[in-house]
């Protein structure tokens, strides 16, 4: 309770706006519970993110407003009006968790003010405005509530989009290896009728051993074959076909780009005909074609198989599945799988830049968190550009923080729209296209959960976000 040296009358009281239409009651009560402070020029009232302990009515003097936005201190507000008020301005707030002031105060000149501990402020209110305080709480929780229940439904769009991306993806190997299974099952069955036919005594011990030396050497030649360019692959089978049809092997069209593709070539078609002879040629030709194709078949799976293990690697680690939510992680990892959920997303007109350093160190983070950010950004940054551009995604250190780089040759973002674009709910994108929460989302991910920060630099052909993370910070509590 105050003194009366530092206590306003009733009377003064009510020459503050704010309190001009209480009853005598109200104004005894004030009168007994609020005392007044003086603030020294250039210093802090209160500041943001300080538990919020009071309410603050401006008597006399000049006070700036300012709000943390990003790295700077941007000011909001300047005013020497007798009865302005900020600090504990929700305490009234039934069921919040955390009551902290949501801008910094700086008394400009020396000030006057009529203070109110926050407690006390909360109580005049929920007991002398019972109906105001009904719709105040109303209109507040739901708004936060509606911010949730949209916040989590974009997470939800968002990953169902990638999830029709990754599936599409993860289609295309899943049917080459169906499709090279069933060809493999044909060539084999084709490799045992020919070598029944080899082997039906025509040719002596010794001519087999040396076909099925041949046979070894082409499943080798498999392994090793160079990749031929479009022009290079035609010259080789154009003179592969000339030879088996010079030694009357029939179908040589359809067996020279077979033979090509196994790394086969004239001198060995040679030797092949040198162990054989000219009476069993084309059959032993077949054979090695059906050995070389099946070899090819098992590539092609493997390589399908290594594909489907990739993406489904790449899935696992963007969700982060059956892992700690805060853990020491390679960025470059997160970023890679992103990538891969987008892949079936980028249009065939946008270039991918990756421009990592690879010297960076681990970092502290909520790595699924984390590739929500990346998602956003991606996500934006696609949009931007539509079906034409650079996406450009670059890894780096400033200091001892950690800097991930998303960039875009779209047209940019306005001068005038740039301030707003971390605002909950604000979007340029069309009706329906956006809910304005992706930005929202990223920054409070960033900047309250990993105490780092996001910055936007931008210019028509080249937008940037670039996200700073600590390299040893520990989470938000």
């Amino acid at each position: 309770m105050s003194t009366p040296d530092d206590r306003l009358t009733p009377d003064q009281l009510r020459t503050l706006f704010l309190f001009e239409a209480l009853d005598s009651a109200q104004l005894d009560w004030l009168a007994e519970y609020g005392r007044v402070e003086q603030r020294a020029g250039g210093t802090v009232v209160f500041g943001e993110g300080e538990p919020a302990t009071c309410f603050f009515i401006l008597l006399s003097g000049t006070v700036t407003l300012s709000r943390r936005v990003q790295s700077d201190e941007v000011e909001i507000n300047r005013t020497s009006q007798r009865g302005v008020y900020g600090g504990a301005t929700q305490a009234y707030i039934v069921g919040e968790k955390e009551q902290v002031y949501r801008n910094t105060m700086r008394a400009v000149t020396d000030a006057d003010f009529f203070v109110l501990p926050a407690t006390d402020f909360a109580q005049a209110v929920r007991s002398w405005f019972p109906m105001a305080m009904h719709l105040l709480e109303g209109l507040f929780i739901g708004m936060r509530n509606s911010q949730t229940i949209v916040g989590e439904r974009e997470r939800l769009l968002a990953l169902g989009s990638l999830s029709a991306g990754l599936t599409h993806e993860l289609n295309n190997p899943a049917a080459a290896a169906v499709r090279a299974t069933s060809q493999l099952r044909d060539r084999v069955a084709a490799m045992r009728s020919k070598l029944a036919m080899i082997a039906d005594g025509r040719l002596d011990g010794s001519a087999l051993h040396q076909l099925v030396e041949l046979q070894e050497e082409a499943v080798a030649r498999v392994s090793t074959a160079p990749k031929l360019s479009p022009m290079a692959a035609s010259d080789a089978e154009d003179a592969l076909t000339d030879w088996l049809d010079d030694h009357d092997v029939r179908g040589a069209w359809d067996l020279a780009p077979i033979l090509v593709g196994g790394g086969a070539d004239t001198e060995w078609l040679a030797r092949v005909q040198g162990s054989v002879g000219p009476a069993d040629l084309e059959t032993a030709i077949r054979w090695l074609t059906y050995t070389i194709e099946t070899e090819l078949l098992m590539r092609e799976i493997g390589e399908a198989v290594t594909r489907i293990s990739g993406l489904v690697g790449a899935a696992k680690q963007y969700s982060q599945l059956d892992r700690a939510p805060f853990q020491v992680v390679d960025v470059h990892d997160l970023l890679d799988a992103t990538l891969v959920m987008f892949k079936a997303k980028i249009p065939a007109g946008v270039k991918l830049v990756k421009e990592y350093d690879r010297n960076l160190p681990p970092v502290p983070a909520y790595a699924a968190e984390l590739n929500q950010v990346w998602t956003n950004l991606i996500d934006n940054a696609l949009a931007a550009m539509g079906e034409k551009g650079t996406l450009t995604v670059r890894t780096g250190r400033s200091d001892d923080l950690l800097t991930v780089e998303i960039a875009d040759t779209g047209p940019g973002i306005p001068p005038e729209v740039r301030p707003r674009i971390f605002e909950p709910f604000f979007t340029t994108k069309p009706v329906g296209s956006g809910t304005g929460l992706g930005l929202d989302i990223s920054y409070r991910i960033v900047v309250h959960k990993h105490h780092g920060d996001i910055r936007v630099e931008s210019v028509p052909g080249s937008t940037t976000f670039r996200v700073l993370l600590p390299l040893t910070a520990g989470p938000a509590s």
